[in-house]
């Protein structure tokens, strides 16, 4: 048999039994420097391919076949451009080399799945690049330090892979479909050295899998996410002195020295009788395919500026893989569609809004902005930073004449659909409108995103020309908004129906919601959200103008409300007052009341129901609809829980705490104590180690609403492995319970006869 015949092996992978196939006998070598320049050169001189030399340097040191490269990028007597890869999307021209590159010279980049969700770590700064005025398939990524690129990386595979790995698949196959990257220049707001790399757009689940299968077994989504970062960057600092190697220079002689090792290593095991699962690790995931944008051409009549173009292709690219093979999520396609429609409006340059509004608004859209930063980017001093009168001012210039039809019309030719209601607008927004808070209040954000599918506070009002009036008081706006203030009565109706729709006080109400009770999410009527906020934000409801205020004051965007029934079985422990995550109440309003808050014949405040919000906006039809839901809410709903019940002794926090010691067993017989001293310290051990493994339970709940949806505090295959091992340990308790029991009922029996 020849010595470079593929070899398949049969191996465990976990609880699995994976049959590999093809494992070469030998890995690439490092690509000889010339071949690398051969790469470099024929890059440079190719018309339809304009990178910045860096750009090519990564490439040609990421692909095991450079040579390859320089082939496809040398122009023919039929085609200047070579045998690059085209791809026509709406106003450009994207052209791609097909390769194998080193899994250890890709990063993932940015997708909309991601972007989504609010994470720890925030997602770099993106801009385009040109040369001599003409795009280049290239962005810049601008990360604040060399950390943050770090703790980016491993926060984008650790939440990929809790959500889905294709590991075993990968370990039998390798990676058979073609990552999509593109070259990046990595920029640092410190004064850290730039340098260029390649990013993957789509297959990022598919790059994270093969970590995992390097990793191991073993390794759950940190593990491998830290082995990644160290494989990467190893102990590389930005800061080794004027005399050391440029930043990229010292990273590739790390790669490739990490690279050496991973040579010698698969050697000696493809020299063994019988290579095992190590072997196949190496192999099935040392290089992978790779579709490198290399060039973007601008099409005549294109709105997008030349550095706006490549990113918005290969955006359009990522969308058509997720429409047509694997779909994002509903939130993600709207971002999608909402950012690129805006940035496409801004570029064209003919909108009503002026272009330097436009971008503070394309700034708050994308998370650019924070909320504290609203009165500079507004340049009014009088306006709050808050997360509310973000989202405020954000749907306000959104939905402004002219720019709004602007929006519709980029967002339909970007979806490829003809027509778009109000109610579709609407949905647009959810996920932009949630962004400061989702992270916070994700236990009810999908009932928030239904209620902007279901017209959000898109009311007529609001549609209408008018201004929002900044205020730290929302009870401040009452008076005018009675006396006709359009102003008043929209500011209003976006900020208190926001807050509602937010804190799960107003749903897209379906049929069943009309027989069930109040403290249920019941209501007296259907009617669409924003019909709701219309008719609460009427010149004389003046129930429903102080039920939106007070809704503006209460809200809070680091905590969810009581109110918000899902998530009072998660509340365990009361945190420090004004520690965020602590749950506040939105309270009914009653106009008999000097401050407007109903109260119960104790004179205890009573909590808001969804039902009383609905039938504030219509009294009258409040009261002439069926009785279901009117009775007595009884006790109030997500009241918090005496966090002493759920530990040991009657005390919150047991014997154990945040800063408690952990105690280790010794083996027994070693210190010569008597057994039954040495039992009394384990039963010591046992007791502590439980109080300790719930305090850090609790920890990791309140934990939760900082790290991201997408990424959970313990993933399932964790939780599982937990599940287990509390079973085991329960079933070992009953089973020493049980003979303890009937060592009592022996010696019992003994006194009786005794």
């Amino acid at each position: 048999m020849p010595a470079n015949t593929p070899q398949s092996l049969t191996v465990t992978w976990g609880s699995e039994t994976v049959i590999v196939s093809s494992i070469d006998r030998d890995l690439p070598a490092p690509g000889e420097p010339s071949a690398r320049g051969e790469a470099i050169a024929a890059g440079a001189a190719n018309p339809q391919t304009l990178l910045p030399d860096g750009a090519w340097r990564a490439i040609a040191r990421a692909t095991t076949v450079p040579e390859g490269i320089a082939l496809q990028l040398r122009p023919s007597t039929g085609d200047p451009g070579g045998l690059l890869l085209e791809e026509n999307v709406e106003g450009a021209t994207l052209r791609s080399v097909v390769t194998r590159v080193h899994l250890s010279e890709l990063l993932p980049g940015i997708q909309p799945r991601t972007g989504m969700e609010v994470n720890e770590v925030p997602d770099p700064q993106v801009e385009g690049l040109t040369r001599a005025g003409q795009p280049c398939a290239v962005v810049r990524y601008r990360y604040k330090d060399f950390g943050h690129l770090k703790d980016h990386v491993w926060q984008t595979l650790h939440g990929t892979l809790s959500i889905n790995s294709y590991a075993s698949s990968i370990l039998a196959r390798k990676v058979t479909r073609s990552l999509i990257t593109h070259p990046v220049e990595i920029t640092f707001e410190d004064g850290t050295p730039s340098f260029h790399g390649l990013v993957v757009r789509d297959g990022i689940t598919r790059l994270a899998s093969a970590w995992n299968v390097l990793a191991g077994p073993d390794a759950d989504a940190a593990k491998t996410a830290e082995h990644a970062v160290g494989s990467l960057f190893g102990g590389v600092r930005p800061d080794a002195g004027e005399a050391a190697p440029a930043l990229d220079e010292r990273l590739a002689e790390h790669r490739e020295q990490w690279r050496e090792g991973i040579r010698k290593e698969f050697a000696q095991e493809m020299g063994l009788l019988e290579p095992g699962l190590r072997a196949a690790q190496i192999a099935q995931t040392f290089v992978v395919p790779a579709q490198i944008a290399v060039g973007a051409q601008h099409h005549p009549g294109h709105p997008l500026a030349p550095e706006d173009l490549f990113d918005d292709a290969i955006r359009s690219i990522l969308a058509s893989v997720h429409v047509d093979f694997k779909v994002w999520d509903d939130a993600a396609q709207h971002i999608e569609v909402i950012t690129r429609a805006l940035k496409r409006v801004i570029q064209q340059g003919d909108s009503p809004v002026p272009a330097e509004d436009l971008q503070a608004v394309y700034g708050l859209a994308v998370g650019r902005t924070s909320p504290d930063e609203l009165p500079t980017a507004f340049r009014d001093r009088t306006i709050p930073g808050t997360p509310l009168w973000r989202s405020v001012y954000l749907v306000h210039a959104l939905t402004r004449a002219g720019l709004f039809e602007q929006l519709k019309d980029q967002a339909k030719a970007i979806k490829g659909g003809r027509r778009m209601a109000l109610k579709g607008f609407a949905e647009l927004l959810g996920p932009l409108v949630d962004l400061p808070w989702r992270s916070h209040k994700r236990a009810v954000t999908k009932q928030a995103r239904n209620a902007w599918s279901n017209g959000g506070v898109l009311t007529n009002d609001v549609m209408l020309d008018w201004d929002p009036v900044p205020t730290g008081d929302f009870t401040s706006l009452i008076g005018p908004a009675a006396r006709g203030d359009l102003n008043a009565r929209c500011t209003l109706a976006v900020a208190g129906g926001i807050a509602l729709i937010a804190d799960k006080l107003l749903t897209r109400n379906v049929g069943s919601a009309l027989n069930a009770p109040k403290e249920k999410g019941g209501v007296p009527f259907r009617s669409d959200v924003n019909q709701v906020v219309q008719d609460l934000s009427r010149q004389d409801n003046e129930l429903g103008l102080w039920t939106l205020a007070l809704a503006a004051n209460g809200f809070r965007g680091d905590a969810l409300p009581e109110n918000a029934v899902t998530l009072r079985q998660l509340i365990r422990k009361d945190p420090d007052a004004g520690a965020p995550g602590r749950t506040y109440v939105h309270f009914r309003t009653d106009l008999a009341q000097p401050d407007r808050i109903a109260r119960d014949e104790n004179g205890v405040p009573e909590q808001l129901y969804q039902w009383d919000v609905v039938a504030a906006s219509d009294e009258a039809r409040a009261r002439a609809a069926a009785p279901a839901g009117t009775g007595s809410p009884g006790a109030p709903v997500g009241a918090p829980v005496d966090a002493t019940a759920a530990s040991p002794e009657g005390t919150a926090d047991g014997v154990s705490g945040p800063g408690a010691t952990a105690v280790f067993l010794a083996p027994a017989g070693v210190d010569g104590r008597p057994a039954s001293r040495r039992a009394a310290d384990d039963r010591n051990v046992l007791r502590t180690s439980l109080s300790a493994a719930h305090d850090a339970l609790e920890r990791l709940k309140l934990l939760e609403p900082e790290v991201g949806a997408h990424t959970p505090v313990i993933p399932l295959p964790a939780l599982e492995e937990l599940n287990r091992i509390l079973v085991g340990l329960s079933a070992d308790i009953e089973n020493l319970r049980r003979r303890i029991e009937d060592l009592h009922e022996e010696d019992a029996e003994e006194g009786e006869e005794g």
